[in-house]
């Protein structure tokens, strides 16, 4: 029974996903005064479109911006189509659509509608550093935020620590515990938390390969694996990543994250090099 429900499902995610009316303007000219609830059922098929296309296979989002457009003509004043949104939107594939110009883009228009809303600069900041590495861009945008009288003071330590040092771990650890602190979406959370993890677990492995250093230099070769550098006293006992998987040595020498740790997995899909 199960076999015959899975094939069922299977033939409808091979379905290709349609958006009958596209033109966000008539439909706001047609739902008169319910524009607002009709945005609000937009949005809720936007986080279902979403949601769906990461559990399957072929990933495509073609359909995100259509949706997100319509909603937010629908009501200019959806606060969470415009922050959530434009996550989807600057995600990298296949975590989100890739489009992070298209996310600036998105954010601007929740600031014209929303002027107020400082928090969308904080937003727009965040893309620039992490998805386009745009730290001038960046900085700028956590300054302008702060300009609102109901900003965050913070915000003006965000743009001053990303203006002096740019990309570095110290400040991606600084943005992402802001992201995870501030945030009230699990999944936006969990996003942060896992790099954390990430940068955790790089600095921990530079850390060993200079204990390796000293290792080679005693011993005239490389460790093979962090039991080696116990041995030697360089480390009181098995050092461990953030999950409690102990750190391994590949064929070079050189510290990496334990193939085993859910975090290996996690490090093809986040992070990039410093």
């Amino acid at each position: 029974m199960q076999q015959g429900i899975d094939a069922q499902i299977g033939g409808l995610h091979q379905e290709q996903d349609e958006l009958v009316l596209r033109s966000a303007p008539m439909l706001r000219m047609m739902s008169l005064e319910y524009a607002p609830l009709l945005a609000d059922l937009y949005w809720t098929r936007t986080v279902q479109y979403y949601g769906s296309k990461n559990t399957r296979p072929e990933h495509q989002l073609d359909l995100l911006w259509p949706l997100l457009d319509i909603t937010t003509t629908l009501d200019p004043n959806l606060i969470p189509a415009y922050s959530f949104g434009s996550t989807f939107l600057a995600e990298p594939a296949p975590r989100g659509a890739g489009m992070p110009e298209q996310a600036i883009k998105f954010l601007n228009r929740g600031i014209r509608a929303n002027p107020d809303y400082w928090r969308f600069y904080e937003d727009m900041g965040f893309i620039y550093y992490f998805d386009m590495r745009n730290y001038e861009k960046a900085s700028n945008a956590f300054l302008e935020g702060s300009k609102n009288p109901a900003a965050l003071p913070w915000m003006k330590v965000l743009a001053a620590r990303v203006s002096e040092k740019g990309e570095s771990r110290e400040t991606s650890v600084f943005l992402w515990n802001e992201i995870y602190n501030s945030s009230t979406d699990a999944q936006l959370k969990q996003n942060a938390l896992t790099h954390l993890r990430l940068l955790r677990a790089q600095e921990d492995c530079e850390r060993l390969d200079v204990l390796a250093e000293e290792f080679g230099k005693r011993r005239g070769r490389r460790p093979t694996s962090v039991l080696d550098l116990v041995n030697a006293g360089l480390i009181p006992g098995e050092a461990v990543d953030p999950l409690g998987f102990v750190y391994v040595f590949d064929a070079d020498g050189f510290a990496q994250i334990n193939p085993t740790s859910p975090l290996a997995k996690d490090q093809t899909l986040y992070q990039r090099p410093m």
